[in-house]
């Protein structure tokens, strides 16, 4: 597919007409599949980028993240913004400094700067970011796998599991304050459709409201994902299983990647036939889950990640002297046209 002429097309015309785009863009590149080279016939087309911030954005009171098109997903970063990701290691914008060359549909002088200057964003916080991002894929396929597979009062188990998982930041923080407190537990069903569920004991005094919504907010994401069972299409859903999975295994490729050779690389050629055959479900069984192969794959590359992860020679955190100066350097120019 011609992806410069798809952007010049009617339907881009907002990179060119909008005030913070236009020649503003740093960098304009593919995004998800078609980045990665996973890409299938049903693949949508994702472009993300970055752009210059307004000099109203650095010195006079306009503030600026990140424009989104819908219709054509695409997502272009403010400079500033986009920094304070990749100083995390966040994998969805690290992507965009490992792209081939012929996969940049706009590439500024100063986005050249940015990808030469990917190893001061590199530190070992990839391990965390990119670690999470992997355990996020599993626990989808394992909730997933569990609402089709286990009965009931399994799954109640499993909800269970997955509803405590979420909480663990929540629990960390308020551990230990005799104020409040929440017991999560399996009895009989009150729910004459159920034979076990969740029940919950709660007390809570003087607790921030915010907080408390949170709190809420997680438990319900997690049952609501779980009672989504009745509307399965099995062909549509196995696809997506695959799919997470796939994205599982890149994950720990590309982290493994960051530790041991200070890269990102996003376009996974040398991977593309074990990626490939995972999402095409050559790993799946005909009852909906994933073979032992895949689990030894799995385990194969958590290993490898934990490996890396004690033998990287990278920093604990980015040399934040380093990216002053580069970020300077960038904004200086966003407000005066000026490279120093």
């Amino acid at each position: 597919m011609d992806f410069k002429a798809l952007m010049h097309s009617e339907q881009y015309d907002f990179l060119r007409t909008n005030e913070r785009l236009g020649e503003r863009i740093m960098l304009l590149g593919l995004g998800g599949s078609y980045s990665y080279g996973t890409n299938n016939e049903g693949s949508d087309i994702d472009f993300r980028g970055v752009t210059l911030q307004m000099p109203s954005d650095l010195i006079g009171l306009t503030e600026f993240e990140q424009y989104e098109d819908d219709k054509t997903d695409t997502v272009i970063y403010g400079f500033n913004k986009l920094v304070r990701l990749l100083l995390e290691c966040n994998p969805n914008t690290c992507e965009m400094l490992g792209l081939d060359e012929d996969q940049y549909l706009i590439k500024s002088k100063l986005g050249q700067e940015l990808i030469d200057n990917t190893e001061l964003f590199l530190s070992k916080r990839a391990i965390k970011s990119f670690g999470g991002y992997a355990d996020a894929q599993l626990r989808r396929l394992q909730n997933a796998i569990a609402r089709d597979t286990l009965p009931q009062n399994e799954r109640e188990r499993h909800i269970l599991n997955s509803v405590r998982n979420s909480l663990d930041d929540f629990n960390r923080r308020y551990e230990g304050n005799e104020k409040n407190g929440m017991r999560i537990y399996i009895d009989k069903a009150v729910n004459p459709e159920l034979e076990t569920e969740i029940f919950v004991d709660s007390n809570y005094k003087h607790f921030p409201l915010r907080d408390y919504t949170d709190l809420w907010g997680a438990m319900k994401t997690v049952v609501r994902d779980y009672d989504k069972i009745g509307k399965r299409n099995k062909k549509k859903d196995d696809n997506h299983l695959n799919k997470h999975a796939m994205h599982l295994i890149r994950l720990f490729m590309m982290a493994i990647d960051i530790l041991e050779k200070k890269q990102i690389c996003t376009h996974r050629t040398v991977d593309l036939p074990i990626l490939l055959s995972i999402r095409r479900g050559d790993f799946m069984q005909s009852d909906g889950t994933f073979s032992p192969e895949f689990y030894e794959l799995l385990e194969e590359y958590e290993r490898r990640l934990d490996e890396a992860a004690k033998k990287t020679t990278l920093p604990d955190n980015p040399d934040m002297d380093k990216v002053e100066k580069f970020v300077e350097r960038v904004n200086r120019y966003a407000v005066t046209g000026e490279l120093l």
